[in-house]
């Protein structure tokens, strides 16, 4: 019997990559089919669920960061389903006029995230493809809580990793930072090579194959050269687990994330010989990655 909140229409019967990451972090809005499927990538990389975990606590952190740097408004693409921490919580709680609409492209993660939301005149939940960011910002609900003559703060976490190179993930960020003025900030995170276990990763990735959804693991250089016409902010581009941390013990290093500011013009961290980017490559290699070539992940993008 298919549950009342799951909109028509919804496959319930392929793997979904937004419900594997409600399973990964302890959701309910997931099937069978996600349980068993995580439990398949559990199996063949045993540091999937943890790197989940750690994604969401970036963002959390992101969140309280941006929200001390007086940003007031949140658009958060590739939200994925609702769950404890989400960014209107996080930035609520200190800033009660904070402003955040959600986009994902999965029904599921919309039906849910408006469900939560009604009684909430500052946050709104919208389907939108990041893949197509003029409709995103054209869309009537979405102009109509954000001000985009006021700095914004532009969440890709964990999401730029579900899109094509031929998609050109540089000219989507590129079309972000053009809509928004001065003092806006981009947040992304994305999945690296890991040398811990490559070869788990890579059967992981094979799992993904019989999925709608693949993923692109790119290099720190590769994502870095994206963020030419934002200023990146300290401690720049790290592991996600040390962007600001808070545990120490966290061990996840199959993502680096980073958080950057418009308004300076094009800026770059300054390359090192071998290719990486200063201060990355002795921080990335600490925490265990490699420079290897694209390689995949099992984590959702949308958090």
């Amino acid at each position: 019997m298919r549950p009342e909140w799951l909109p028509e229409g919804a496959d319930i019967t392929t793997p979904n990559a937004a419900r594997v990451y409600d399973y990964a972090l302890g959701g309910f809005h997931n099937f069978d089919v996600d349980r068993e499927f995580l439990k398949a990538a559990q199996r063949e990389w045993p540091g999937v669920v943890a790197l989940a975990h750690a994604n969401r606590a970036y963002l959390g952190r992101v969140v309280r960061w941006l929200v001390d740097a007086g940003v007031r408004q949140f658009l958060d693409i590739g939200s994925g389903i609702p769950t404890l921490g989400n960014v209107h919580e996080t930035a609520q709680d200190t800033a009660p006029t904070a402003k955040v609409v959600y986009v994902d492209i999965d029904p599921v993660a919309v039906a849910h995230g408006q469900r939560i939301l009604r009684d909430n005149p500052s946050a709104v939940s919208v389907r939108g493809d990041l893949r197509e960011p003029e409709r995103i910002l054209s869309d009537p609900e979405v102009l109509a809580l954000l001000d985009f003559g006021e700095p914004v703060a532009v969440l890709m976490v964990a999401v730029l990793h579900f899109i094509d190179d031929e998609d050109d993930p540089a000219g989507i960020i590129r079309r972000f930072a053009d809509a928004t003025v001065a003092g806006s900030y981009l947040a992304l995170s994305h999945g690296v090579p890991a040398g811990d276990d490559a070869a788990g990763q890579a059967r992981v990735r094979q799992l993904y194959q019989r999925t709608p959804t693949t993923f692109h693991v790119r290099t720190v250089e590769q994502v870095t050269a994206w963020l030419n016409g934002w200023e990146i902010v300290a401690p720049g581009f790290v592991p996600i687990n040390r962007w600001h941390p808070e545990d120490h013990h966290d061990t996840a290093s199959a993502a680096v994330g980073a958080v950057a500011r418009t308004g300076a013009g094009s800026v770059s961290c300054p390359a090192v010989p071998g290719g990486q980017t200063a201060g990355i490559s002795r921080m990335y290699d600490s925490a265990g990655a490699t420079e290897a070539g694209e390689s995949d992940i099992g984590f959702h993008p949308s958090r």
